[in-house]
C-alpha cells in the first residue's frame, strides 16, 4: 500500500471513529443500552484500526503522523478510556449520566482529531492544541449541563452563569490559539548553514542581467511579443476570449542555436493586471527571470521590458507570464522556447505543447494540424511540453523510442523502450527520439484525448501500458553532492495567512505565501531539499534558476541516469530528496507549478546571501 493510500485509509478510519463514538453517545443518551453497547464495541474496534494505520504511517515518516500521535490519539484515548471505565463500574445494564457525558465527549475528541488533521494540518502548533483541547473540554462541560441539569451548576453557578463562563473560557482560549497561529514566522531559514553576514556588500537583482552579445559564431535572435486580449478559435470550432502573445495561443515559438543571443521585447497592449516573461527551466540571470515584485515590476498596459540572455543551454523549454500566472497561463500567455545544438541529427523535429482551454485539450497545434509526413528511416525528435497545471500521460505507439532528454537535460545512455506511458508533470518536458519505421506512428495524450500522427492512423489502446519510471531509466553516472544546507518542505492544506488574509490555503510547513520563511543560501553551497506531500493532491515542484538532481523517492535511491529536472511531481504521500549547487545568484521563486496552488499560498523564495530587490519585499511577490 502506498503512503497516499495509507493517508486515505487513516482519514476513513478517523471519520468512522468520530461517527462511531458520537453515535454511541447519542444511543446512550437515548437510554438504548443494547444499541449503545454494540456501538461501543464497534467504536473500540475502529479506534484500534486507527491506531494501526497511524503506526504504519509513522514508519513512512514523522511528518505524516505528528498531530495524530501528539494530540489526536491521546485526546481520543483518554476520553475513550474514561468512558469505558465508567461503564465498567456502573451497575450492570445501567447507563449513567456520567457515562453519557464521557461517551459524547469521546465523540467530540474524535471529531477534533479529524478537524486538526484536515483543517490545521502540519505542523502541530501550540495554538492548534489549545483550540482543540479547549473546544473538546468546554463541549464536554456544556454536555454536563444538558445531560445532568440541576438548579445549580458547579460551584453553585446557575445554568446561565455556567454557560456564560464556559463561553468566555472557550472564546478566550480560542482567541489565544488563533493569535498564536497567526503570529509572524521567522523571515529566514538557513537550512543548517550560516546566517546572514550583515557586513557583506549587497547586489541588486536589477544588476544581475544576461549577456549583451552572442558568443563567437552566434547570431542575435530578436523577438517582440505583444500581450493582448483576443478571441481565439479552437480546432473544435469553439471560440473563447483569451490572453495572447501577438493574438495567438500558444505565443510565437522562440528558437535559437547554442551561442545565439536571445532578445525579447515584451509589450503590453491591454492586459490590465500586467504581464512578465518567465523562462521556465532556463537558467537565465536573475534579472531576466520575470518574477513580478522580485526581479522586475510587472509590465502594465503601454509599457515594455526587454529580456536578453545567451542561448548556452540546449534543450526544450517554454515561457509564460508569471504575473497572476494561475489566470494568465490558463488563458493563453505562454509559448515554447527551443535551443538546438549546432549539429542536430534529427531530420524531423516537432515541438508539441499540450494545453487545456476551457475544458478542451489542444495538442501540438491550435489550428488543428495533427498529421505529419515522415519517410521510413527518418530520425525523428518529438518535444513534448506540458503547459497545464495538471499532469498529462503520453504514449508513443508504432515504434520503439528513447527518452533522450527530460526538462531540457540529456539523459545518460537512455535505453530503447516501447509500449510504456510517460507522465509529464505540470511544466515538464520530455524529448523522444526514434527512427521512423515503414508503418505509421502516433503519440497520444491522456489515452486518446489528443494525438499526433506520422505516416497515417494508428489504432492502439495504450491505457494499460505501464508508466516509465525515469528514476530507473538510463545508465548511472557518479554525481557527488554533499549538502551544506538542508531544507525540509512539508506540503499540506490548512488555515493560515495568504497575502495577509486568513485562508484555507495550500501550505508549506504550515504557512502560506508570503509568510513562509525565505531559504537562505550562499553562492557555491550544495543544497538538499526533502519535499514531503501530506496532502491528497499532486504538487509539481519547481525551483527557478536551477535544475535539481533527483536523489531518491520514498527512500529508494535513483538508480538510472542522473536525472536533472526543473519540475517534478510529488504525488500524495511521497517524499522526494533532491539536491543542487547554488551557482546562480539571485532571489528565486520556489513553488508548486500547479499554478492555482501557488496562488493559494504554496510559494516561497530562495535567496542568495547579500542579494536585494528594489521592486518590493517578500509581501509583494505574486505568482
Amino acid at each position: 500500500m502506498t503512503t497516499g493510500q495509507l493517508i486515505v485509509a487513516d482519514h476513513v478510519a478517523a471519520l468512522l471513529s468520530a461517527v462511531a463514538w458520537s453515535a454511541t453517545g447519542v444511543a446512550a443518551a437515548a437510554r438504548r443500552s443494547s444499541l449503545a453497547l454494540g456501538l461501543l464495541a464497534a467504536s473500540v474496534l475502529v479506534t484500534l484500526a486507527r491506531v494501526t494505520t497511524v503506526a504504519v504511517l509513522a514508519g513512512r515518516g514523522w511528518w505524516f503522523v505528528q498531530e495524530k500521535v501528539l494530540l489526536g490519539l491521546p485526546l481520543l484515548g483518554a476520553a475513550a478510556l474514561a468512558a469505558v471505565l465508567s461503564l465498567v463500574v456502573a451497575p450492570r445494564g445501567e447507563i449513567t449520566a456520567s457515562s453519557v457525558v464521557l461517551l459524547l465527549t469521546t465523540g467530540y475528541a474524535a471529531v477534533a482529531g479529524v478537524v486538526v488533521t484536515l483543517v490545521a494540518g502540519y505542523p502541530l502548533s501550540l495554538s492548534t492544541a489549545l483550540i482543540a483541547t479547549s473546544l473538546v473540554g468546554v463541549a464536554g462541560l456544556l454536555t454536563v449541563r444538558v445531560v445532568a441539569p440541576s438548579p445549580a451548576g458547579p460551584a453553585g453557578l446557575s445554568r446561565r452563569q455556567f454557560i456564560g463562563l464556559a463561553g468566555a473560557v472557550v472564546a478566550g482560549t480560542a482567541a489565544t490559539g488563533v493569535g498564536l497561529r497567526f503570529m509572524p514566522s521567522s523571515s529566514t531559514a538557513t537550512g543548517g548553514g550560516p546566517g546572514r553576514h550583515r557586513s557583506e556588500p549587497g547586489v541588486s537583482v536589477a544588476d544581475l542581467r544576461g549577456a549583451g552579445a552572442p558568443a563567437p559564431g552566434g547570431a542575435r535572435r530578436s523577438y517582440t511579443l505583444t500581450a493582448r486580449t483576443a478571441t481565439v478559435r479552437l480546432p473544435s470550432g469553439r471560440s473563447f476570449p483569451a490572453w495572447t502573445f501577438d493574438g495567438r495561443v500558444p505565443g510565437p515559438p522562440i528558437t535559437a542555436t547554442v551561442g545565439d543571443l536571445i532578445e525579447v521585447t515584451l509589450r503590453n497592449a491591454d492586459i490590465e493586471g500586467g504581464v512578465t516573461l518567465h523562462w521556465h527551466g532556463y537558467d537565465v540571470a536573475c534579472g531576466e527571470d520575470g518574477a513580478p515584485g522580485v526581479t522586475q515590476a510587472a509590465v502594465v498596459p503601454g509599457d515594455e521590458f526587454v529580456y536578453r540572455f545567451r542561448a548556452d543551454q540546449p534543450g526544450t523549454y517554454w515561457y509564460h507570464t508569471h504575473q497572476a500566472s494561475h489566470l494568465g497561463v490558463r488563458r493563453g500567455l505562454f509559448g515554447t522556447l527551443v535551443v538546438a545544438e549546432r549539429m542536430d541529427g534529427a531530420a524531423l523535429d516537432l515541438t508539441l505543447p499540450v494545453h487545456t482551454f476551457d475544458g478542451t485539450l489542444v495538442f501540438a497545434d491550435p489550428d488543428g494540424r495533427s498529421d505529419f509526413a515522415a519517410a521510413p528511416g527518418t530520425n525523428v525528435r518529438l518535444r513534448l511540453v506540458n503547459t497545464d497545471s495538471d499532469p498529462h500521460r503520453f504514449a508513443l505507439a508504432g515504434a520503439p523510442f528513447r527518452v533522450t532528454a527530460v526538462d531540457g537535460r540529456e539523459l545518460n545512455h537512455p535505453g530503447e523502450v516501447r509500449d510504456v506511458g510517460l507522465r509529464l508533470p505540470a511544466g515538464g518536458r520530455h524529448d523522444l527520439s526514434f527512427v521512423m519505421p515503414s508503418a505509421p506512428v502516433a503519440v497520444t495524450v491522456d489515452d486518446g484525448r489528443g494525438s499526433v500522427r506520422l505516416g497515417g492512423d494508428v489504432s492502439v489502446d495504450t491505457s494499460g501500458w505501464p508508466e516509465l519510471d525515469l528514476l530507473r531509466y538510463g545508465s548511472p553516472a557518479t554525481v557527488s553532492l554533499a549538502a551544506d544546507r538542508h531544507f525540509t518542505l512539508v506540503l499540506d492544506r490548512g488555515v493560515t495567512l495568504v497575502d495577509g488574509r486568513p485562508a484555507y490555503a495550500q501550505t508549506v510547513n504550515g504557512h502560506g505565501h508570503p509568510s513562509i520563511p525565505d531559504q537562505l543560501v550562499t553562492e557555491g553551497d550544495l543544497v538538499r531539499f526533502t519535499i514531503v506531500n501530506r496532502s491528497l493532491e499532486t504538487h509539481p515542484w519547481h525551483l527557478h534558476g536551477h535544475p535539481v538532481l533527483i536523489r531518491s523517492r520514498n527512500g529508494r535511491p535513483a538508480t538510472g541516469s542522473p536525472l536533472w529536472m526543473d519540475t517534478f511531481d510529488v504525488r500524495p504521500g511521497e517524499v522526494w530528496e533532491v539536491a543542487f549547487r547554488a551557482t546562480n545568484r539571485g532571489i528565486w521563486m520556489n513553488h508548486c507549478h500547479n499554478l492555482p496552488h501557488a496562488h493559494q499560498g504554496m510559494m516561497l523564495r530562495l535567496c542568495y546571501e547579500a542579494v536585494t530587490t528594489p521592486f518590493g519585499d517578500r509581501h509583494h511577490a505574486h505568482g
